[in-house]
Parts: structure tokens; sequence; C-alpha cells
């Protein structure tokens, strides 16, 4: 059965960020994600974690001056230091503090005129070199195919192309973040999708939000628990991240937009 994880970046946006841990645990969730932890001390955000009883699924590496529009830094050939020492400085220390076996690696925005060649060169020497540094610890590198609707340019926008270069780096420990709803805008045909990724053991994570809007799962133009049913049936049982936006932005907004996940849940005990 998938385990899902709050995005505490898009959930409980009503509390202040550390307080949003608890809020997700009085909701049933067991396991959290978010975009950075880097403002936060690994301290802090450890006994938090410990205090509610929770997993840290997942995190992102540092992506460069976020605040500015940068998207990660991966594929660029001008920030491999800078890459690199996030990386090792930052992204595997913060896993370590929190117990977390996952960390997405942002690919990062295509300059104009870039060549996509040097790019994809780039993003692979990169690749290869975060996951035999992560190996140790136990950690996955997570690489995630985003719409180029939300994110305009972003060097990774599907599915194949990423499974191609997690093939391509040969790492065990490079895997695929396969993101529902960023796949339904850009190609769609999820169901024969997840059957034809899944079974490679590729795919790292899973996450989930309405579409069009990024609101709950149970508003849109993809129906959830087929899906959630399909994951069971080819033997998922690793985190899903709920990365939406409430429909509901008022104090308590999220936790009263989970009736889809109450229902699932009676769904599987009865």
């Amino acid at each position: 059965m998938p385990r899902f994880a709050a995005n505490l970046s898009m959930l409980y946006n009503e509390h202040a960020f550390v307080d949003r841990f608890a809020a997700a645990a009085a909701d049933g969730f067991d396991a959290v994600e978010y975009l950075f932890p880097y403002a936060v001390p690994a301290a802090e955000l450890a006994a938090r974690l410990q205090q509610q009883g929770l997993t840290q699924a997942l995190f992102n590496a540092p992506p460069g001056n976020f605040d500015a529009g940068e998207r990660g830094l991966a594929c660029l050939p001008d920030r491999v230091d800078e890459f690199r020492r996030g990386f090792i400085d930052q992204a595997l220390p913060y896993a370590a503090a929190l117990g977390c076996q996952r960390v997405h690696v942002m690919a990062g925005l295509v300059p104009a005129g870039a060549d996509r060649g040097a790019l994809r060169d780039t993003y692979l020497d990169n690749l290869a070199w975060a996951a035999q540094q992560a190996a140790p610890h136990g950690v996955n590198v997570l690489i995630e195919p985003i719409n180029t609707r939300d994110i305009p340019g972003f060097f990774l926008n599907r599915q194949d192309e990423a499974h191609a270069i997690v093939q391509a780096v040969g790492a065990p420990n490079l895997k695929v973040q396969f993101d529902l709803y960023h796949c339904q805008i850009v190609e769609g045909d999820l169901a024969m999708k997840i059957k034809q990724h899944l079974p490679t053991g590729r795919v790292g994570h899973f996450q989930i939000a309405g579409v069009p809007e990024r609101h709950e799962p149970d508003l849109g133009e993809v129906h959830f628990p087929y899906l959630f049913s399909l994951l069971d049936s080819l033997g998922w049982d690793g985190f899903v991240g709920c990365e939406y936006r409430p429909r509901d932005t008022s104090p308590g907004g999220t936790s009263a937009g989970l009736g889809w996940l109450r229902a699932w849940r009676a769904a599987q005990a009865a």
C-alpha cells in the first residue's frame, strides 16, 4: 500500500514551517517531504520528526538562487563546483541528520542559446558524481521531469528522457522521481507509463496533485484511486508525496481537503 507523505512546502501553510510536522502527524501522515530544509538547523528538524514519529521521505539538494528564479544547477557547465559543494556540504549532512534516503537533484533551466548536448554531458557527469558520493550513506539521488508550464525552460520534461539518463549513468542509487501531475500535463497515459517504468526498479518516489490546477487529487482530470490501486497491484510500498496546493487556503484548509485520503484509507480497511 502506498505510504503518503505530506509536502510541508505546500500543505499546512497556516502554520510556521516547524509546526507543520505536528499538523501532518495529527492528520495521520507518517512521512513528510518538502523542497528545502536549509533555513532550519538539521537538529531541530530531526527533533520534530522524532517527536511526531515521522519519516523524512524526500527533500531537494540546493538549487542555486531559488528566490531569483533558479531551479537547479546540475545541468549547468559553469556551476559544477557550486552544485558539488552544495551536495557535499548541505544535502548529504542534512540527509544523514534526518535519516532521509532520497535527495532530489533539480536539473536546472536551459540558458538561452545553450548547447543541449553540453548540458546533458554536464548533467550526467554531475549525477554520476552525486550518486557515488551518496552511495556510502545509503542515499538515493532522484531526478524529476517537470512540466514546461509550471517551470518553462526546465531541462528535463519527460519520463522516457529521465529513464534514459538513469540507464546511461548506470548507478544503482540513481532513480526517477515520478510526479504524476507533471507527467499528465506533458505526456499523459499515466497508467501505461507506470506499468512500463515501475517494474524496472528505476522509480524511487511518486508525487501527486490534481490536474490542471494542482489542488487535491480528488479534483481534476485524473482518477487517482485507480492509479493508487494500480500501484498496489504492482507492489509499490514506497512513498507518494502529496505535493499540491489546498484549494481551501483558510486555516484548517489542508485538513478539510483530506477527504480523498480518508476515503482511500477507509476503502483499504474495509
